[in-house]
């Protein structure tokens, strides 16, 4: 039997390089090997976006569609949005009865949230239970294994924790304890040498036009020690060396050779960094019409995945609820 994965996105806007390399490029490999669930989170994105709902559909739409043409395929992995399939939080409910708070609130990522977001109230009783959400998203597909990067580490031990209490306290053996499935990101800053993020509207999505690509790429900062053409640079502190070294690593050698040796300027390096990216995304960029195209298709993707997904979780809270004798 196959193992289960369980991963998501949450639908807060439109996906960018740095979902392609620290995400999706895994997904692809990992449907090789397991039974794959990927899922489009809105309701966690609801939880922290819960003022700004208008654009969450077309998001989730737009994002399955950079998953499709990234290499996501359904007949191999179930593809499906969270909030279509009710028993997420059934199931929920019932791990919320039994975790306590204090495990929520030792949570790093939530206290880091809670300082570092100022433009909405996270001071909210579904922000503090963002984990338990995340745990049932899990045990509801019994996944075996789940691809995390080591900053969600936290959140999956609590998840084994909510398990291996639900398993105690029932007298069952339901619910695996889920494994994490390390994942090593690439540390891609956003084109003003800031975190990537949507908010600061500084990242290259993979959903831009070969022209939005030449105009980023050209506005992004390079090696500030490097005035004139004849200065050496200096690669390893120059963003768009980052992204050379990340995407374009056939040119990564001549790169380092005309920066230090100041054979070409940052102009015309952004020039070439741009063209190689462009091409690199060229495959990707004509599945993605193809989809684009075909919403009806996608919409179909979305309702197979549902029909399966919530068959599984439908059988793992029948389940649950007899183990409870509920």
């Amino acid at each position: 039997m196959q193992q289960r994965i369980l991963s998501g996105m949450r639908p807060t806007g439109k996906l960018h390089l740095g979902h392609l390399v620290g995400a999706l490029d895994n997904w692809v490999r990992l449907q090789e090997q397991y039974s794959c669930y990927f899922m489009v989170a809105d309701w966690h994105a609801l939880m922290g976006e819960y003022e700004n709902v208008g654009a969450m559909r077309e998001s989730s739409i737009d994002n399955v569609i950079d998953w499709l043409a990234a290499g996501i395929d359904p007949a191999r992995s179930t593809i499906f949005v969270q909030s279509h399939v009710p028993q997420h939080l059934e199931l929920y409910m019932i791990f919320s009865c039994f975790t306590p708070l204090g495990w929520l609130e030792r949570c790093p990522t939530y206290k880091e949230q809670l300082r570092e977001v100022t433009t909405r109230d996270l001071n909210t009783y579904a922000f503090l239970g963002y984990p338990v959400l995340q745990a049932a998203d899990i045990a509801l597909y019994k996944a075996h294994k789940v691809p995390v990067g080591e900053d969600q580490l936290p959140h999956l031990e609590l998840t084994r924790e909510i398990v291996r209490r639900f398993n105690g306290m029932y007298k069952t053996e339901i619910f695996p304890e889920p494994e994490a499935i390390l994942t090593s990101t690439p540390r891609l800053l956003g084109i003003d040498g800031r975190k990537m993020s949507k908010s600061y509207d500084n990242a290259i999505n993979l959903s831009d036009s070969d022209e939005d690509i030449r105009k980023k790429v050209s506005s992004m900062i390079t090696d500030p020690q490097r005035i004139k053409l004849a200065d050496p640079g200096h690669p390893d502190i120059c963003n768009v060396f980052a992204y050379y070294h990340t995407f374009l690593t056939g040119m990564e050698g001549d790169v380092r050779d005309w920066c230090t040796n100041a054979k070409i300027g940052c102009t015309e390096c952004k020039k070439r960094c741009a063209a190689g990216l462009i091409e690199m995304l060229s495959p990707f960029h004509k599945r993605r019409q193809v989809f684009a195209k075909d919403r009806t298709l996608v919409e179909k993707i979305l309702n197979d995945g549902r029909e399966k997904a919530a068959a599984y979780a439908s059988g793992t809270i029948r389940e649950a609820k007899t183990a409870m004798h509920l």
